[in-house]
């Protein structure tokens, strides 16, 4: 396959453009094959479920400032050099189209030599951008509302800081309008997210009582509270207070509680865990496995798992599967277009047999 990037083999964000399909699918495939075989895992694993170029929604990049110029775009690849982007075929056309403009307003705001890193995410009613500058900045709302306006930007934050506001961002999460917290997470792309909220409503069918673990905004806690009472426990506040505002604003759905909380250094412990019917857990890269230990000596009969960490998700199964749970499939979602870097989501089911001594 010919490389369809000018900057590929220079820029540090794509690795794999000049892989044929299929050995790219394979490639890919064996990113998550290759953990779970290392952990003694024999599971089904599905075909890659994929997503399209040009779909990225969000994105960091780095900018620095040398003469009468400003280099924005993504690192280099093994290295701090800063690859000046003129292209890019993962992020959404929107986000791409505003790179010229913040060359312009980066050069205002940076001196000589300095750096900064710049946080895209395009929602419904706008872009919202983060900027993080390397020195206090005294804000000049005029000029950020010049630059809001003529970039359609929803938001602008400097250095943490609300810097001006023209609309307010938010993205769709099955029925809701959730208002997105600056610095939120989210799943990269729509379409991923989709894949991942079917999978996860598919694996939860049933359920009357379910726990969402890492919930941020309510990726999967406000689609399944069409059918189910939802807990959903993270640490960020604002992103449980944005998921609480949209469940209110819906009709027709089942209770959804928030519980604030540090899931790594206080999980949910098995008593608590036994009032759910099924866990739903999208820890960040490192995994879970104080939580998971957790759940391996609850009751809960069903697990999702939702990861972009093929090893820690393997290390955190391997753990689930000696408490007897069965691994009953696997699905990779290619979400980080020509990287390394897969997502996936799997499902557990108690063995019966475990599940019986449980209640027992």
């Amino acid at each position: 396959m010919r490389a369809v990037c000018r900057h590929f083999g220079a820029c540090g964000g794509c690795s794999f453009q000049d892989l044929s399909p299929g050995d790219y699918r394979a490639l890919k495939r064996a990113g998550v094959t290759e953990p779970l075989a290392r952990h003694g895992i024999d599971v089904f694993v599905a075909p890659l479920a994929e997503t399209v170029r040009g779909t990225r929604r969000r994105t960091t990049l780095k900018a620095t400032k040398n003469g009468d110029s400003v280099a924005l775009g993504f690192h280099a690849a093994r290295s701090h050099a800063i690859v000046d982007m003129e292209e890019c075929h993962i992020l959404t056309p929107a986000l791409l189209a505003l790179v010229p403009d913040l060359r312009a307003l980066l050069h205002r705001l940076l001196r000589e030599g300095e750096e900064a890193a710049i946080g895209l995410t395009e929602t419904q009613s706008g872009i919202d951008l983060m900027l993080s500058l390397p020195r206090t900045y005294g804000f000049d709302t005029a000029l950020f509302a010049q630059w809001a306006n003529r970039l359609n930007l929803a938001r602008i934050t400097v250095n943490g800081e609300l810097a001006v506001q023209l609309s307010v961002p938010t993205v769709r999460l099955g029925e809701a309008d959730v208002v997105l917290p600056a610095a939120s997470f989210l799943q990269p792309s729509r379409e991923g997210e989709r894949i991942l909220q079917r999978f996860v409503m598919d694996a939860a069918k049933g359920a009357r009582r379910i726990a969402d673990l890492f919930s941020g905004c309510g990726t999967f806690a406000l689609i399944l509270a069409k059918s189910s009472a939802v807990h959903a426990v993270d640490s960020d506040t604002s992103a449980l207070q944005a998921l609480r505002d949209a469940a209110r604003s819906m009709k027709g759905i089942k209770p959804v509680t928030i519980e604030i909380r540090d899931l790594f250094k206080r999980p949910l412990r098995p008593e608590e865990l036994n009032d759910f019917e099924a866990v739903i857990i999208d820890p960040p890269r490192a995994g879970a496995l104080a939580q998971t230990r957790m759940i391996a000596q609850s009751r809960v009969d069903r697990i999702v798992y939702v990861s972009c960490n093929p090893e820690s998700f393997a290390r955190d199964a391997a753990i689930l599967i000696e408490a007897g749970f069965r691994l009953e499939d696997v699905q990779p979602v290619d979400q980080f277009l020509w990287s390394k870097h897969i997502e996936l989501v799997g499902r557990f089911e108690k063995r019966p047999e475990w599940s019986r001594r449980r209640k027992d």
